[in-house]
């Protein structure tokens, strides 16, 4: 979806994002001034000297943050030589020589397949600019870069400083509209001219338009600030709850397809093991926002001429690979939250699925090693697990057709969640999560493949694969889902 923040969803006006704002900002900032200058009747006339001088330091300010915004670098990550020459050992079995050292609390390493290296905490691979970036907000197509660690408080500022312009030429415009709706009964040929109207009326609208968008932006961005988190990881919290809370439902619920999302009969147990992960970047007002702005000074975080954060260059320490944690959980580590639809395909039966999926923390709750020893176990489950899902699906169908059309479309079916609220699912090979406003990854900027891959690799050591036959029972929606994502990596 597009929105103020993702900027437009087709990609070719995504390309005229950049021109497109610096037209508004000449047409707002320099055009009303002309109008203000060559309509005397627009009373109370030309802008005096110091409204000039204030307002056109304004400007100054929106297009020295703006240019910040867009040309200073998201930031990169600089690895030792050889760091990416391949990927991380993943053994088959667990216990076997080779397996990454994972410190108590905390996933395997995470692992950009695009990359080829490693992914820091809170890190994602961005689909514009190709590469991982730190503490990824989304990828702001009106500034044509990255909302990082590194462009956030040039992004900040210029959303600050285009508020206070944006409600300055507010102020000048209500004036000159108060002043003529105040004189409407006089003869029309005392008040300005008809062009000079129409033109007073476009810029009233652009003006109104604009600010209530960036007055949006402005209050999400600072909110953002303050909590010292993403809209990624936003839309992570969301999803967690949405999670929980649909669980927690199916848990409640004794009836006919309750169980209905959950096809492998899976969702009671994890209801019994998903714990609630709170956000542990969220330290406190003070140390979020002088943490975002790279210092503790507050002047110069409103500054316009201030830098920001920059990563560090030693590998594995300092800005951008460490995050300060708030202790609350029980271990370091544990964010972003388990995917039960991973977990679920995890849990499936099928070891070439296995081996492939899980999240952070995740699989250290719910990976069985010893599940699955004998194929004949693998078929007998999988008996079990079809004879159970058809009588599911069945009963479902069977609730689903004793409503009427409307009241589907009205009302939560059984087992469907909690609507908007809960989150939807679309299947294309995989599930992908939407949050109540309709947002997933993928309109962040954020690559759901590469995403998905890393989730994939960074625990795949915890789940045991029989390699001797590990394809021999995985079924065809597996099987095409893995064919879309080597094509992908073919194609990139």
């Amino acid at each position: 979806m597009g929105g103020p923040k993702t900027g437009p969803s087709t990609q070719g006006l995504q390309t005229l994002a950049i021109p497109v704002v610096c037209i508004l900002i000449g047409f707002l900032g320099y055009y009303s001034q002309w109008l203000f200058w060559n309509s005397p009747d627009l009373a109370p006339g030309p802008l005096p000297t110091r409204q000039t001088a204030v307002f056109n330091v304004l400007l100054a300010c929106v297009w020295w943050t703006y240019y910040r915004a867009c040309t200073v670098d998201p930031g990169y990550y600089t690895f030792p030589m050889g760091t990416s020459a391949s990927a991380p050992a993943s053994p088959s079995k667990p216990g076997t020589p080779g397996r990454p050292s994972k410190p108590p609390g905390k996933g395997a390493p995470r692992w950009c397949k695009k990359c080829q290296a490693p992914k820091p905490p809170r890190a994602h691979h961005c689909r514009h600019c190709g590469r991982c970036i730190a503490k990824m907000d989304h990828h702001c197509p009106w500034t044509g870069n990255c909302v990082s660690m590194q462009t956030f408080p040039y992004f900040f500022r210029f959303l600050l400083y285009t508020n206070l312009a944006l409600w300055m030429l507010g102020v000048l415009v209500f004036q000159r509209l108060a002043n003529i709706w105040s004189e409407r009964h006089l003869p029309a040929y005392l008040g300005p001219t008809l062009p000079h109207l129409i033109a007073l009326t476009i810029v009233s609208l652009v003006c109104a338009g604009t600010s209530m968008a960036l007055l949006v932006l402005l209050v999400t961005t600072a909110r953002g600030w303050v909590l010292n988190s993403t809209m990624i990881e936003d839309w992570e919290v969301d999803r967690h709850e949405a999670v929980l809370t649909r669980l927690e439902d199916e848990g409640d619920r004794d009836g006919p397809g309750s169980d209905f999302w959950g096809a492998d009969g899976n969702s009671g147990q994890l209801a019994q093991h998903l714990d609630r992960i709170e956000f542990p970047y969220d330290l406190d007002v003070f140390a979020n926002m002088a943490q975002a702005m790279g210092t503790r000074n507050p002047l110069m975080w409103f500054f316009p001429l201030a830098g920001g954060p920059r990563i560090s260059t030693t590998p594995g320490r300092g800005l951008g690979w460490e995050w300060e944690e708030n202790g609350f959980n029980d271990l370091p580590g544990l964010w972003p939250p388990p995917d039960p639809e991973k977990l679920r395909r995890a849990q499936s039966g099928w070891p070439g699925a296995a081996s492939r999926i899980a999240t952070d923390g995740e699989a250290s709750y719910y990976a069985d090693p010893h599940k699955y020893e004998t194929p004949e176990q693998v078929k007998a489950s999988f008996a079990q697990r079809q004879a159970a899902d058809i009588q599911r699906k069945r009963a479902y169908l069977q609730t689903k057709t004793q409503r009427s059309e409307i009241l589907a479309e009205l009302e939560e079916l059984d087992g469907l969640g909690g609507g908007a609220q809960a989150g939807n699912y679309e299947y294309d090979g995989v599930p992908v999560w939407t949050n109540a406003g309709g947002d997933r990854l993928w309109d962040y900027g954020v690559d759901e493949d590469v995403e998905e891959e890393d989730i994939m690799q960074q625990q795949q050591h915890l789940i045991p694969v029989d390699e001797d036959g590990a394809d021999d029972d995985v079924p065809i929606a597996e099987l095409i889902r893995r064919r879309k994502v080597l094509t992908r990596e073919a194609d990139g």
